[in-house]
């Protein structure tokens, strides 16, 4: 007998001669409270049992929602069909599970089967908040079931371990240790056979010649299958693993574990995300009991390169934002923590119903109630990019002791951090007034940031940093386009780092697309290539994977660190959403061994009070009136425009009176623009060039003069809005 077997990732069958080992004891992979099941390479030896069948109801999506399915477990497989009952079922032994499905004579016609999953390649588990639910997970989909009773679920559960005590590890070596022994074969009744035929000994000794040397090719041919049998289940044990090492007890590294996937409960790795299954409605997994194992296993981004300390003999760590601090910023600000209560219940609004008719249009030209936008402009958001802006310190101090390639990997790093405050973002940042401006003095990281909007017709921004021995500035526009079921947002402008030293580093932005604007959940994603260009020795390339339906392992960042020559002397893997490593040398996919990689950057905690706005800690700031700031900022500044603070209090009906008439406003400054108006505080260089900050910002803040800087936000003079209209 042989077994037959299919991976759910290929359509590649393996045939597997009958073996009749050992079964060890089926493993259990435990992650706080929850328990996964998982399953093995089956037995071909051990004994059939009998199936179970009976009603499930499956999560199809958010249009049909639950639909009830026909399931049937038997010989390790688990099928399912429309809810139609097999004419065979009184027959067999399959016991049933809950009631029998309706015996309407119409729906007595056979269904067939919609879905197989194989046990030895999925694992399942209960949920936590429904007694009625439990999943079944395989490398290409989940399975969000749910039974009549309580009572059912643990049918079901008890019936599912009772199939996976069929299946066990099996080492991939199998087949090669069978080859390994000395396999030979005897001609001696050939020989007597041909003999008594009358055939003289010489052609009996060629026959026999022949005859093993057809068989020792055979055996070769038999050898180089049977490894690359073994190639192609290792490979799809790496992708399955998806880069996580196992962590249950008692695996060796050389077997089949398709269960390796799911160890990552423990480090949040194993979330939501399915490529069948709309699963908002679905319980959310375990994020928060991520450990910091997985970070314990890397090396210190400063330990693979020789250069620990800087000239002055100072250590430079990990810590170093925090080691580096001036005295001066010592009295730290204390700043809030979440954002206020809101005043008013929010209300709902469709997002389809406000946009249906702007498909292939430009978005920025939409005007959408203050319901789709979250309380900070997009001044404060290009801030956002700063939030990591001790990754410049650190690359400042790495150049600064002569360590070229240490700096472009924290400008590396930098550069994708930007977009892990994106995750879970679905709402638009308000679009800022002509010459509205935002500034933040965090001395805490020792960064002033200031931003302007300089353009009205094209849309531009324009913002300026400066830190520990840095300059960072950029201008950028926002190209939209709305296809019916997703957004498109192409950031136009460059991004540029200069270091005290000279060295200029130079970038722009990737695409952005949201999804699932209709149904199912929203989400974002960042794809592209970006290119950060240095003019000394060193140049960076990563590529931001693009999402496909299959993907189980989104977000993705890989590039290279080339030199003036093009040759890649190291490698760069991670997540926009997690964290970024490097590796020394040209790597194509990311190392099985996680300890050889070394961390550049992990992303922070989330805060404990998530909104729906699903802002990050650092952005929960960005709006905040501090004690005394309100009487030191210029009257075109964020924090003050009314809309978008009423919007963060919870006011939505005098947010949305506030923005309709700031739009009136708005809809002057093109005609302002071509009256001549010029930015206060930047200036472009060349006709096409990048805008600059000017200056003077800040010394103008410390003597309170704001002249030439008039109430934006105030309200609007008849007479001047009169004339607009009229012209």
């Amino acid at each position: 007998m042989r077994v037959r077997e299919m991976h759910p990732l290929c359509c590649i069958t393996l045939e597997t001669p009958e073996i009749g080992d050992q079964s060890p004891e089926p493993t259990l992979l435990r992650t706080g409270s929850a328990v996964v099941y998982s399953g093995s390479d089956i037995n071909a030896g051990g004994s059939d049992v009998g199936g179970v069948a009976g009603i499930l109801y499956k999560w199809t999506n958010y249009h049909k929602g639950w639909r009830s399915r026909w399931f049937t477990l038997r010989n390790g497989i688990l099928s399912y069909s429309k809810n139609r009952r097999p004419d065979h079922l009184a027959g067999d032994d399959i016991r049933l599970i809950g009631k029998l499905p309706d015996s309407n004579p119409s729906r007595r016609k056979h269904g067939k089967s919609v879905g197989i999953v194989h046990l030895k390649v999925s694992s399942f588990r209960e949920s936590r908040s429904d007694n009625r639910r439990f999943y079944i997970f395989t490398a290409t989909k989940s399975l969000h079931l749910r039974t009549h009773s309580k009572k059912e679920r643990a049918a079901w559960i008890e019936a599912l371990i009772s199939t996976r005590n069929l299946f066990q590890l099996r080492p991939l070596n199998d087949n090669l240790n069978l080859l390994q022994n000395d396999v030979s074969i005897s001609t001696e009744r050939l020989k007597n056979r041909l003999l008594e035929e009358g055939i003289g000994e010489g052609l009996v000794q060629d026959c026999e010649k022949i005859m093993l040397s057809e068989f020792s090719e055979i055996k070769g041919q038999l050898k180089n299958l049977c490894e690359e049998r073994s190639n192609l289940l290792d490979t799809l044990r790496q992708l399955e693993a998806a880069n996580i090492e196992g962590e249950a007890s008692g695996v060796h590294d050389g077997e089949f574990q398709l269960m390796k996937q799911f160890s990552s409960l423990g480090r949040g790795k194993y979330s939501e995300y399915s490529t069948t299954e709309s699963s908002d409605d679905i319980e959310k997994q375990e994020l928060d009991e991520a450990s910091d194992e997985e970070e314990a296993n890397y090396l210190d981004a400063n330990e693979c390169f020789s250069e620990h300390h800087t000239s002055g003999g100072s250590v430079v760590g990990d810590n170093m934002e925090n080691k580096t601090i001036d005295a001066s910023a010592q009295a730290q600000v204390v700043r809030r923590t979440k954002l206020p209560d809101p005043v008013e219940k929010e209300k709902g609004v469709s997002l389809w119903a406000m946009i249906k008719d702007n498909v292939g249009k430009d978005l920025t030209r939409v005007c959408l109630p203050v319901y789709f936008n979250e309380p900070i402009s997009s001044l404060q958001k290009c801030f956002e990019d700063l939030e990591y802006s001790y990754l410049l310190d650190r690359a400042y101090e790495h150049g600064k002791s002569g360590n070229s390639l240490l700096r472009i990997l924290n400008v590396a790093a930098f550069a994708v951090s930007g977009y892990a405050s994106t995750e879970g973002r679905n709402c638009k940042p308000f679009n800022p007034l002509l010459g509205e401006t935002y500034e933040a003095d965090f001395p805490e990281k020792g960064i002033r940031f200031f931003s302007e909007k300089v353009s009205h017709h094209p849309t531009l921004i324009a913002c300026h940093c400066e830190g520990r021995g840095w300059k960072f500035w950029a201008d950028s526009n926002l190209k939209s386009k709305f296809w019916g079921r997703s957004i498109q947002v192409d950031p136009v402008g460059t991004l540029t780092l200069e270091f005290d030293d000279g060295e200029i580093f130079q970038w722009s932005k990737v695409t952005t697309s949201i999804y699932n604007l209709i149904l199912g959940k929203i989400y974002c994603d960042h794809h592209g290539t970006m290119h950060i260009r240095g003019n000394r020795q060193y140049s960076c390339k990563l590529k931001y994977k693009e999402p496909s339906i299959i993907e189980r392992n989104p977000h993705q960042v890989h590039g290279f660190v080339e030199d003036v020559s093009g040759k890649k002397v190291t490698t760069l893997f991670g997540k926009w959403n997690e964290s970024m490593y490097y590796i020394n040398g040209e790597w194509a996919s990311k190392p099985k061994d996680s300890s050889v990689l070394s961390l550049l950057w992990t992303r922070n905690n989330p805060p404990p009070n998530l909104t729906r706005y699903n802002l990050s800690s650092f952005a929960i700031t960005l709006n905040e009136l501090t004690p005394g700031l309100k009487e030191m900022l210029p009257p075109t500044d964020s924090r003050l425009r009314p809309d978008q603070r009423h919007l963060e209090n919870g006011e939505y009906d005098k947010a949305n009176a506030e923005k309709l008439r700031l739009e009136t406003r708005q809809r002057m400054s093109r005609k302002l623009q071509e009256n001549g108006w010029k930015p206060r505080w930047f200036q472009r260089e060349g006709e096409d060039g990048t805008f600059r900050y000017m200056g003077g910002y800040w010394e103008a803040r410390e003597m309170a003069t704001w002249d030439g800087c008039p109430n934006i936000f105030g309200e609007i003079d008849q007479d001047l809005l009169n004339s607009f209209e009229g012209s």
